[in-house]
């Protein structure tokens, strides 16, 4: 509940992961054990090529940072078992100032809910009707601090017409049914004859019992207790279990995982006070009221390796933002607060990273700096984009020899594997894919990274049916797929969309949607700023 979750864009690429990761790391090497990595999308073949060759797993899967129940402070007062007595309840309730209890099962999932109305409703019945109905015994016995004197009947409940027993009616007495509890005190007569008619219990208040009272007690329960015969007329009522008078039909009740949006709609169509509050096994875990709605405890983020609303995670309206760190062009993404911003003209999220480790004088394990050098080498596609500074690979270098790994060795092991024929165009396609907002005009663009696009683009019609189907689904002006080429140091462009903007925008003739772009490698600083100047 109090994790601040690092993570990075949409369809995530090596160093969108490995940045989350490594930050993470970094601040719970410094004692900021609240930081977890997590991601927003599948890991690409190349990403996870690399967790596994240096035996991580990848980060947890967030779908959304919307605030839901589970962000809330809200109450944890005790779940009692439907067994437990009205009497303990209350007492539960005056101590901790509450006015709803959850009622649970054996198995700690949700009976019902006890409130002080229901108790307060159930006590004025017993004005109009002093009757009870199978009291168990052990829940009277506690609620009186009483003894059993004698119950020839070994009964496990008690039933009957409440009525205390005054000495000075003994000729007209209150009672004539075996469906009786008769309270009385030392009186023998009374006692005698409540016998006689074989009541279901008696209940002897502050008094002495004499054994020759219980002579031929027969069947009937006789019980001793310590208080006045007024005070136990009240408490009898009290020794229910709360399974009676508790609230069980048409329960609204919420999961942890419930959106706060979602809840807040449900409470103004509801009149109750409280809200049992359910884990992932339907165990009861808290309650929630209204008031707890109206300040919620937002989930904390930091992003990296973006600062552009349609690229981060869904949701983060409602999230608290910490921090941004990221090497692209600053975009959209507001904030209520001042946040640490880190932003640098280097070729990869990893390589700002790398120098935060540095800073803070702590030094990565040698598989995360092997991990982290395989993400400056993917996001810099081998120091030969034209976002690789110096910077990049210097801190490369440094990583590769904590990691004892050859850089040359990485990357051939990084973009030699053909990983890529299995699987179908709309899969490759959505691997690394950003949407762009320029202009007033929409533009979806992939990249795809290999050492053969002339094989890639054997395959052309079917990039392009999935591309046409992408573009009609967002309402993309229009749709690029780089396949940015590591030995030729160029990139094939396949786009869907007006040959005129390609060609004013590269300078180049386009030819049945496609074209090559030489020493072409960066989506972010050779394609989008193109296209900016074009249509901005």
């Amino acid at each position: 509940m109090n994790e601040i979750f690092v993570v990075g864009h949409r369809n995530p690429d090596t160093d969108s992961i490995v940045s989350a990761m490594a930050y993470a790391a970094l601040r719970n090497a410094l004692g900021d054990r609240e930081y977890a990595a997590a991601r927003l999308g599948q890991v690409s073949d190349e990403t996870r090529r690399m967790l596994d060759r240096f035996h991580f797993d990848a980060p947890r899967f967030v779908k959304n940072v919307r605030t839901q129940v589970q962000d809330l402070d809200y109450d944890t007062p005790p779940a009692l078992h439907a067994s437990v007595t009205m009497d303990r309840a209350w007492h539960i309730m005056r101590e901790q100032r509450i006015s709803v209890i959850p009622v649970v099962n054996e198995d700690g999932s949700l009976y019902g809910t006890l409130s002080a109305g229901d108790i307060a409703t159930y006590s004025m019945k017993t004005i109009s009707e002093p009757h009870v109905d199978e009291v168990p015994l052990f829940n009277l016995l506690s609620v009186l601090e009483g003894r059993i004197v004698s119950d020839g009947n070994m009964t496990d409940t008690l039933s009957g017409h409440v009525s205390i027993a005054l000495p000075q009616s003994c000729e007209n007495l209150l009672f004539s049914s075996p469906d009786t509890i008769v309270l009385c005190g030392s009186q023998p007569d009374i006692i005698r004859r409540a016998l006689d008619i074989g009541v279901s219990a008696v209940i002897l208040c502050q008094c002495e019992v004499e054994p020759q009272w219980l002579e031929g007690a027969g069947n009937t329960c006789v019980i001793s207790t310590p208080f006045d015969a007024s005070r136990v007329s009240r408490l009898i009522y009290q020794a229910i279990p709360i399974s009676r008078p508790c609230h069980t039909e048409n329960l609204v009740c919420f999961h942890l995982d419930d959106y706060i949006d979602d809840v807040k709609e449900v409470v103004l169509k509801s009149r109750f006070r409280c809200y049992p509050v359910l884990d992932e096994n339907d165990h009861v875990v808290g309650t929630l009221s209204r008031y707890h709605l109206l300040r919620p405890r937002r989930k904390r983020v930091v992003l990296v390796d973006h600062n552009e609303m349609s690229q981060a995670v869904s949701g983060l309206e409602q999230a608290e933002i910490l921090e941004i760190i990221d090497h692209h062009r600053l975009a959209d993404i507001q904030t209520s607060q001042p946040v640490r911003m880190r932003n640098e003209p280097v070729g990869s999220t990893t390589t700002i990273i790398t120098g935060m480790f540095q800073e803070h004088g702590v030094m990565p394990s040698p598989n995360m700096a092997g991990l982290m050098a395989a993400a400056i080498l993917a996001d810099t596609v081998m120091f030969k984009s034209p976002t690789c500074t110096p910077r990049d690979i210097a801190m490369a270098e440094r990583l590769a020899h904590i990691a004892h790994i050859s850089l040359e060795e990485l990357g051939r092991d990084l973009f030699s594997a053909d990983a890529t024929e299995h699987k179908s165009a709309g899969e490759l396609l959505r691997s690394d894919f950003k949407e762009f907002h320029i202009a007033g005009q929409v533009l979806g663009v992939g990249q795809i990274t290999c050492i053969d696009s002339l094989k890639m683009l054997e395959r052309k019609e079917e990039f392009l049916t999935v591309m046409q189907r992408a573009q009609k689904e967002h309402g993309y002006d229009m749709t690029i797929l780089m396949f940015t080429d590591v030995l030729k140091e160029g990139s094939q462009l396949l786009f869907v969309g007006n040959d005129d903007t390609i060609r004013r925008a590269f300078d180049v003739e386009p030819k049945d949607n496609t074209l090559f772009l030489p020493g072409v490698m960066s989506r972010k600083k050779q394609i989008i700023p193109m296209l900016t100047a074009l249509w901005g």
